[in-house]
């Protein structure tokens, strides 16, 4: 039996269709039919050669929502029920030892050393061949973490939870903030527009959220941001006033770092209150140095400075509760649907920032 994948033989090149075996499961193997694949920011990066964890070749893709094919044995949800044929699930997109000093002893599995990551370090050749999102077909290993899905709920909506939205989940596991905190958050992509999403949950007073895109920004709004700052229209000088204005010429008490640009560090730690806490969600490559003078703007001021790597099978729940709870809010965030075969052209749009999230749809009709 064989099924379709877009696969990425070479850096800053097109994406090859090839056909694949699917192979023979191994104990507790799930061979999974994907409905829906994330377009994530990070697979351009990986695309470009930018992301030193990216083997050649591979299928991209660590967002995926689908259908249970088949089973090898037994396997359970994370909720302890049995996994059955035909059932629609989205799975924790890292493997970790859970053997090992961060797994085992730290209960941090984000940091193992040898976690895989589907789509992202799990190359073609290596078995079962079937490691990444972009394709008609995925085999999750036993030791992947399942979660059961509604099948009334668009698998479209749902793929970024095991990625923007468990990493920002992260971040609130990281520093719980008080029932009515002000923050700032910088930028207004799927990260940023995941912050807004769960600050608002969790009891933010202020959220306000700079940026340069006026159609995301309004998006921001609708997730419940009380104040949007476009960079483009605003100095930063106007910007650090306006969050002055607003929180008493303290800074606020949170700054969520969601572009992954080093320039946005200075500006963050100056809104920040004394005391206050800067977490940083968006370097998922190396952009270059931060220019910060360590003693004003954070020893002086008190400052916690977090930094927030991927995230947990607890976060991904976390982002899949938030999600259930507002479905037809959470679907604004897909603007651009593809065909498996036009993956070339997900990437482009990702690349471009034309799209907010794209989504591939590997069981379209060609």
């Amino acid at each position: 039996m064989k099924t379709r994948a877009m696969v990425l033989e070479a850096f800053n090149a097109p994406l090859v269709m090839k056909e694949l075996e699917i192979p023979v499961l191994r104990d507790s193997e799930v061979l999974v039919r994907i409905d829906a694949a994330g377009v994530c920011g990070s697979d351009v990066h990986m695309w470009k050669g930018e992301d030193e964890r990216t083997p050649l070749p591979i299928v991209l893709g660590h967002e995926g929502v689908g259908t249970v094919a088949d089973i090898k044995g037994k396997k359970e949800y994370v909720t302890g029920e049995t996994l059955k044929t035909g059932g629609r699930i989205l799975w924790n997109r890292g493997v970790s030892c859970n053997g090992c000093y961060y797994c085992a002893v730290l209960n941090q599995p984000w940091l193992c050393r040898t976690r895989k990551v589907y789509g992202i370090n799990r190359p073609l050749s290596e078995p079962p061949h079937l490691n990444g999102c972009y394709a008609e077909h995925l085999v999750l290993a036993a030791s992947t973490d399942i979660f059961k899905i509604d099948d009334e709920i668009d698998p479209a909506v749902l793929v970024s939870a095991s990625c923007s939205g468990a990493t920002v989940a992260h971040a609130f596991d990281e520093h719980p903030f008080p029932y009515g905190s002000s923050l700032l958050i910088q930028g207004p992509g799927p990260l940023g527009v995941y912050a807004v999403a769960f600050a608002s949950h969790l009891g933010a007073s202020q959220i306000m959220v700079t940026g340069g895109s006026e159609n995301r920004l309004q998006l921001c709004k609708d997730f419940g941001a009380t104040a949007v700052l476009n960079r483009r229209t605003m100095s930063i000088e106007e910007r650090r006033e306006f969050i002055l204005g607003r929180t008493g010429g303290r800074g606020v008490d949170v700054v969520i770092e969601a572009t992954g640009d080093p320039s946005a560090v200075h500006e963050g730690l100056l809104a920040l209150r004394p005391g206050g806490a800067y977490l940083s969600i968006g370097f998922s490559q190396p952009p270059g140095n931060c220019d910060v003078d360590f003693f004003q703007e954070i020893v002086r001021k008190n400052v916690k400075i977090q930094g927030v790597w991927v995230s947990g099978t607890r976060h991904t729940f976390q982002a899949l509760s938030l999600i259930e709870k507002r479905q037809e809010l959470f679907a604004k965030m897909i603007t651009h649907r593809f065909k498996l075969d036009e993956a070339n052209e997900a990437l482009a749009a990702m690349g471009s920032r034309e799209a907010l999230k794209a989504v591939l749809l590997p069981q379209a009709k060609v």
